[in-house]
């Protein structure tokens, strides 16, 4: 790669996806590398800091949004886009809180993600939206109780008012599309 070749940082535990990506940011001039998990992720940004990470949010052990805060307590110039296939509105807003540029729902493809980076990218809500579902709303609260739970599903159940088992049913599901 050139001097000036900008770096990227990918880190998702799906090894396919990731070297997919890889390969992708290479092809469009990037400087990039994998990592596939938090451990590897901080070693890496330590080693050399990446001016651009793409951070999975769902991984074993501490999870994207922990990735998040360490890549940008190495360098705070890091820019950040946290790609998930279970988005909800409560971990894109905590993401975005700790200073993520952007949250992207898979699939998403290489130049989607590379103009996630681009402020200027970021569509402005339109007016003509649809609505979501009352399925989809009822899956967002209850990751946004979960999440403020700090992943305890007891307390999460009592605090929604609905049984344990009821909850662990809903939280086996995909997430609702719309």
């Amino acid at each position: 790669m050139s001097e000036t070749a900008r770096s990227i940082l990918i880190v998702d535990d799906e090894a396919p996806l990731r070297e997919r990506l890889v390969r992708a940011m290479r092809d469009r001039g990037l400087d990039a590398r994998g990592a596939a998990d938090a451990d590897q992720a901080q070693a890496a940004a330590s080693e050399d800091s990446p001016e651009l990470a793409v951070v999975d949010l769902r991984m074993p052990g501490r999870g994207g949004l922990e990735v998040v805060r360490e890549l940008l307590a190495i360098d705070p110039a890091t820019r950040v886009v946290v790609l998930t296939g279970y988005g909800s509105i409560a971990t894109a807003i905590e993401a975005m809180r700790i200073g993520a540029v952007h949250y992207l729902q898979k699939p998403a493809d290489a130049d989607q993600i590379l103009a996630a980076f681009d402020p200027g990218s970021v569509e402005a809500p339109n007016e003509s939206a649809e609505v979501p579902s009352l399925a989809r709303v009822e899956w967002e609260h209850i990751q946004r109780v979960l999440h403020d739970c700090d992943g305890n599903v007891s307390l999460a159940a009592r605090l929604l008012g609905i049984h344990r088992r009821s909850l662990q049913r809903k939280l086996g599901k995909y997430p609702v599309r719309r």
